[in-house]
């Protein structure tokens, strides 16, 4: 369950990078690419802060 909340939370973030960076600023590109890279350094160092606060708020 965590897995799925964890990838919903990235995708829908991207989603929203993309579609503020097409209609508000071209700097909201920056979100996407934070929420990229956090992936990628999850995936070498198996931390990832949103499953943290999944841990504490009691979610499996």
């Amino acid at each position: 369950m965590k897995e799925r909340i964890v990838r919903a939370v990235a995708g829908s973030l991207v989603l929203i990078s993309i579609l503020l960076t097409t209609s508000v600023n071209t700097n909201w590109i920056w979100l996407g690419v934070f929420v990229g890279a956090n992936l990628v350094q999850s995936s070498f160092s198996k931390f990832c802060p949103l499953e943290k606060i999944l841990d504490a708020a009691g979610i499996k």
